[in-house]
């Protein structure tokens, strides 16, 4: 795809986004989608835009993709009227998750802080789990998981196929084996009952409800 070789202004983003929160029904805007930079780069274009738009509607959902890195900065989004945030991940454990996102500039546990910060400031939290059948259904992964849901309080897990090369992300991660994800997931409903499962991030108005917006298919 062609990227954008500028840095938007406030009022290009308003442009945009402000119709949309203003017509469409469900409407939801999202800052980042993993594949087009970190938007906490950006954090200060974020902040006043987000003001911006809260000032001329409160209609809408405002959502954050984000790798977490400045739970400051994620604080700072949430007070000028974010809606949720969404935290990509492919592991709960340090090793694994440095072995594949490789951080440079932040550690794990801001990753984490930044979860537990915006649930403190009453913010909608999800966790963008990249999953790796074998890998992510592991006992140690799933215990892993549990942990790291009681330490956020988290509302839902997105769960997305990580497209990438079997053989050299079990050379990543080393090799073992899984429960199977259904099994997973129930082990995980069954251990946390008003935690949500999908596929999507949600708008305010289904924040609470349990609504099946994600048809798993798994594929290596």
């Amino acid at each position: 795809m062609e990227r954008i070789q500028f840095v938007p202004t406030v009022d290009e983003v308003l442009e945009v986004g402000l119709p949309h929160l203003e017509e469409a029904e469900d409407a939801i805007v999202s800052f980042g989608q993993g594949c087009e930079g970190e938007p906490l780069m950006q954090w200060r274009l974020l902040e006043r835009s987000i003001r911006e738009l809260r000032e001329r509607t409160d209609r809408g959902t405002i959502n954050l993709n984000t790798n977490g890195s400045f739970p400051d900065r994620v604080t700072k989004l949430c007070d000028a009227g974010l809606d949720s945030v969404r935290v990509t991940l492919n592991s709960p454990h340090l090793k694994f998750y440095k072995r594949y996102h490789r951080p440079r500039g932040y550690s794990f546990g801001e990753v984490v802080d930044s979860l537990v910060q915006a649930k403190g400031k009453g913010i909608y939290t999800s966790i963008n789990l990249l999953v790796f059948p074998g890998f992510t259904d592991r006992e140690t992964e799933i215990e892993g998981l549990m942990r790291l849901i009681q330490k956020t309080n988290l509302n839902l897990i997105q769960m997305r196929n990580l497209n990438i090369d079997p053989d050299l992300y079990l050379k990543t991660v080393g090799r073992g084996e899984g429960m199977g994800i259904s099994k997973m997931i129930d082990i995980l409903k069954k251990e946390f009952p008003s935690l949500q499962f999908g596929y999507f991030n949600r708008t305010k108005e289904h924040f609470r409800s349990q609504i099946a917006d994600c048809k798993f298919k798994f594929e290596i």
